[in-house]
């Protein structure tokens, strides 16, 4: 991670030493660089430069306010997928027309709270859901914007739980139906067609499925075309893979270029649906070593996070690096780095060299993204601290959740 830096042999995040930060604020605690998210922006939008682009950050990815209010100030609208991220980007003040609204199950009232909230766009998933949307926009009076989001069967070539544009995922439209949705839209005074929509997967590392992708969204933009439906706007999505270990950063400059290539002489817009590319290195999630275990097989570390604080290495079997925030001169040995939680998946990183001592401080690297956001209080657990650096500073823009917080809603019951 470029924004993590050593100086005196402590790790650093931009100017704040995080073994300071972490006596302060406590352990575990998510760390977040507020400077790698304005750079990760702005080297997004250059790349897209020569298209009329329009960032649309994923709220999944990472929905703290403070991260959310730091995109709006950059320009970001916001690809929400419930009714809860909707309220997160009103708390902030975002402006609603620049919000989409993706995901498979909208409920009635989310779609009527989003309406009445003037969003800028559903992203329609199914036929079903397109007639609910069509019958509440009609209740409420008013012309929903809506683009059909397509699943053209495209391997994205990531893990199966984040691939999304497969015959075989739950998501989205198959593209050869989905001019028979449009026709019927075109009829229903209550929808407004604005959009095409695609997003294939996540973390993926190489443009041409991409572009496959982009190329069979031109193939139905003009069928549209020909049948007299305009569309104002191709949104392509996400999926623009980071480097957690040694896959690399994806490549934004030449996937701009090839799509400003594909739609020259189109006037037609682009959306784009980023939220692990801006966030995943922008973070770390910071954890305290209560005890070395020696085993006759394996090591164990086992620290105060879990896998109710990162759940995505027991999930996805995902790769982060562990770095010790203070370096000291003990052996180096392999390691299990484990949690607490009474489950034998609870692991954040497997097999990992390491010179260690009980109580030494540990950053687990590339963190920003489904980090938190996929927390739990599993084992009545309180979810972690969130902190935002910029430059030498820090604040806290999330407490500690205490276990009265957790039990609050459960105590009424027993008065």
């Amino acid at each position: 991670m470029s924004t993590l830096s050593r100086a005196h042999g402590r790790l650093h995040m931009e100017g704040v030493d995080l073994a300071h930060l972490a006596e302060a604020v406590g352990t575990p605690t998510y760390v977040y660089s507020a400077g790698h998210m304005r750079s990760r922006y702005a080297r997004l939008a250059e790349g897209f430069s020569g298209v009329d682009t329009r960032i649309c950050y994923a709220v999944k990815a990472n929905s703290n306010l403070s991260v959310l209010s730091l995109f709006a100030e950059l320009g970001a609208g916001f690809d929400i997928v419930s009714g809860g991220e909707l309220q997160r980007v009103l708390a902030i003040g975002a402006d609603p027309s620049g919000v989409v609204f993706s995901g498979v199950g909208k409920r009635a009232d989310e779609i009527d709270f989003a309406l009445k909230a003037g969003i800028g766009c559903f992203n329609i998933e199914s036929a079903s859901e397109l007639e609910r949307i069509a019958r509440q926009a009609h209740n409420l009076g008013t012309a929903a914007p809506v683009a059909v989001r397509v699943n053209p069967d495209i391997d994205a070539k990531t893990h199966p739980y984040i691939s999304t544009g497969l015959k075989a995922n739950k998501f989205g439209v198959p593209i050869d139906e989905a001019m028979a949705l449009y026709r019927w839209a075109r009829e229903q005074a209550s929808l407004r067609i604005i959009g095409i929509d695609c997003h294939i997967g996540s973390q993926i590392v190489d443009t041409d499925p991409l572009l496959e992708a982009l190329d069979a969204l031109l193939a139905l933009h003009d069928a549209l075309t020909s049948d007299g439906i305009e569309i104002e706007h191709l949104d392509l999505g996400g999926g623009m893979g980071v480097a957690y270990q040694n896959e690399p950063d994806f490549d934004v400059q030449a996937y701009g270029r090839s799509v400003a290539q594909r739609l020259a002489g189109r006037d037609v817009a682009v959306h784009l649906e980023p939220g692990r590319y801006l966030t995943a290195n922008a973070g770390v999630l910071l954890t305290r070593v209560e005890y070395l275990k020696r085993g006759a097989e394996k090591n164990f570390a086992i620290v105060d996070a879990a896998m109710n604080d990162l759940i995505r290495p027991a999930l996805y079997q995902a790769w982060h690096d562990v770095l010790p925030v203070e370096e000291h001169d003990a052996a180096q040995e392999r390691w299990e780095i484990v949690g607490p939680v009474c489950e034998s998946g609870d692991f954040l990183a497997s097999g990992r060299s390491l010179a260690l001592k009980e109580g030494d401080l540990l950053a687990v690297a590339s963190a920003g993204a489904y980090g938190f956001v996929q927390a739990s209080s599993y084992n009545t657990r309180p979810k972690p601290a969130e902190v935002l650096v910029d430059d030498d500073a820090y604040r806290i823009v999330r407490r500690r959740e205490t276990v009265r917080d957790i039990i609050a809603l459960e105590q009424e019951a027993l008065s």
